[in-house]
Formats: structure tokens, C-alpha cells, sequence
């Protein structure tokens, strides 16, 4: 089983170097492909000598900000591996957490998905790695500050358990699995991709697992993207999902409920930046 490691990179900061190593270093990576969208030139030129020093490390230059759907897209395209492990470029690999994820996925009911454990900087469990079936009532509850569809308020389980939904900040596939749902709906620009791809696994008749053992260090954050425009992203992305996976009446359901997710999103990116 070889395994590539794609990470999508816009801006990201120094992490990004931090998360390149650790992934190099895993010896379970055989690869890792780097989309660069539109990093600044120090760290392009950084990024280049890295590729021309690391036989594993393949870079691919987009010079544009095509979105995370798009960047793990193409970057599953330069991929050879027979899994891919999306990363995000802030997401740091504790040692064995590549070897967890594939012997978990292993055996699993195709198109499978596994998604690790992500933590905080300090080691606390990060929200959002392990969410239970999204419905509008469960966002709602989530902007303002109830568990919703998060699970993280439940105990850790010990060994891998069936989740509705993992995080794509660290989400392992086998190639096959990935084509036969045609990768990642690249309507979705940023945010809620990960929801949507694990809804159309299960769908399908493949499995979601959740990997308490695979750790990663999440720092979150880390690019220098707009706050605003990210919660856009994001509430642009749940009406497409509630729109694709509402049934034959879901565009409706969308377009009625669009103006309180987006109200309740901004509400909250406001209440940051007024927080701060």
C-alpha cells in the first residue's frame, strides 16, 4: 500500500514547514504532493528548493487561489499513491498516525473514510474532528455555542468507531475510493467540503470511521485570509449542502434557510472580531 499525502496550501505561514517535515518523516508517506495556491515568494522559492531536494515531495504551482476542493483535486491528480491523506498545511503528524489511519482503513467497506484525532496546540481535542449528521437545527445549535453536530463533547473512544462525519483537516482515502465519488465537489469553495464527501461515502455504502489513535496537531488559522470572507465561505458551503442533500424539495429548503445561516455566521464572525 503506498500512501500520498496532499496538502493545499493559500498563505498558510512558517506551519506549513513544520507540516512538511513531520509528513516527510512519517515512513509510511511515500509522497508528498504540495498545491501551492498563490503563497508569497519567499515562501514559493522555499517550497521550490524543497521539491528539488526531496525526491518524495512533488510541488505543484497554481499560482491562484482555486479553492481547497480544487487544490486536493488536482493535487489527488499528481498523486500516484494507492491512498491519499489530505492534510491541511497547518496539520502537524504525530509519529504512527499515517500507519493508524491506513490499518484502519483497511478492509473497510468502499468508498471508506478515516479521519483522525485533531488537537489543539496544547492537546485539547480540536472542535469539529469527529460531527454527527448535519441538519440546519444542528448548525443553528452550533452558531450559538450549543454541541449541535459536534461529537467532541463525548468521550474519546479508545479504538476506531463509525462517525457520521471526520474532519478534512486529516482525512485518508484509498485512490479507488476517491475516484469512484468523483473527489471533492468543487462547488464548495472552502468549508463543508469534508461534511459533503462523508455524507457521499455513506450514501454509497462506504464507511466513515473516526481514528482516536492518529493524532494531529491542528493549529488552525495560521492563513492570512480575510475572517469575513472565510465565514462566507462557510455559509455558502452549507447552503449547497442542505441544497444537494435535502431531497427533491432541498434547493427550497436551502434557499428559505440561507438567510439564517448567513445571519447567524456573520453574527458570530462579528462577535470575534469584536472579541478580540
Amino acid at each position: 500500500m503506498s500512501l500520498s499525502v496532499i496538502m493545499v496550501s493559500y498563505r498558510t505561514g512558517p506551519v506549513l514547514f513544520d507540516a512538511i517535515e513531520a509528513a516527510l518523516a512519517a515512513p509510511e508517506v511515500d509522497e508528498l504532493v504540495v498545491v501551492n495556491h498563490d503563497n508569497p515568494p519567499a515562501d514559493e522559492a522555499r517550497l521550490t528548493a524543497l521539491a528539488a531536494a526531496e525526491d518524495a515531495m512533488t510541488l505543484v504551482n497554481t499560482r491562484a487561489n482555486l479553492g481547497f476542493s480544487k487544490g486536493c483535486n488536482i493535487g489527488a491528480q499528481a498523486a500516484s499513491g494507492d491512498h491519499v491523506l489530505f492534510l491541511n498545511p497547518d496539520a502537524v503528524m504525530s509519529p504512527g498516525a499515517a500507519a493508524r489511519l491506513l490499518a484502519t482503513h483497511a478492509g473497510l467497506a468502499e468508498p471508506a473514510i478515516v479521519g483522525a484525532r485533531i488537537v489543539e496546540a496544547d492537546g485539547s481535542e480540536q472542535a469539529g474532528a469527529r460531527r454527527g449528521e448535519l441538519t440546519v437545527r444542528r448548525a443553528v445549535a452550533g452558531f450559538l455555542g450549543r454541541p449541535g453536530y459536534r461529537r467532541d463533547h463525548e468521550p474519546m473512544p479508545e479504538t476506531a468507531v463509525a462517525m457520521e462525519t471526520v474532519s478534512g483537516a486529516a482525512l485518508l482515502m484509498s485512490r479507488a475510493g476517491f475516484k469512484q465519488l468523483g473527489g471533492f465537489d468543487e462547488g464548495y469553495f472552502l468549508h463543508v467540503e469534508d461534511i459533503d464527501i462523508c455524507k457521499r461515502a455513506r450514501v454509497a455504502g462506504g464507511r466513515v470511521m473516526f481514528e482516536p489513535r492518529a493524532l494531529v496537531r491542528h493549529l488552525g488559522a495560521t492563513s492570512r485570509a480575510s475572517r469575513l470572507k472565510i465565514e462566507r465561505h462557510k455559509a455558502e458551503g452549507l447552503v449547497r449542502y442542505f441544497a444537494r442533500h435535502g431531497g427533491a424539495l432541498g434547493p427550497v429548503k436551502a434557499a428559505l434557510t440561507a438567510p439564517l445561516i448567513y445571519g447567524a455566521i456573520y453574527a458570530r464572525a462579528f462577535g470575534r472580531l469584536l472579541g478580540r
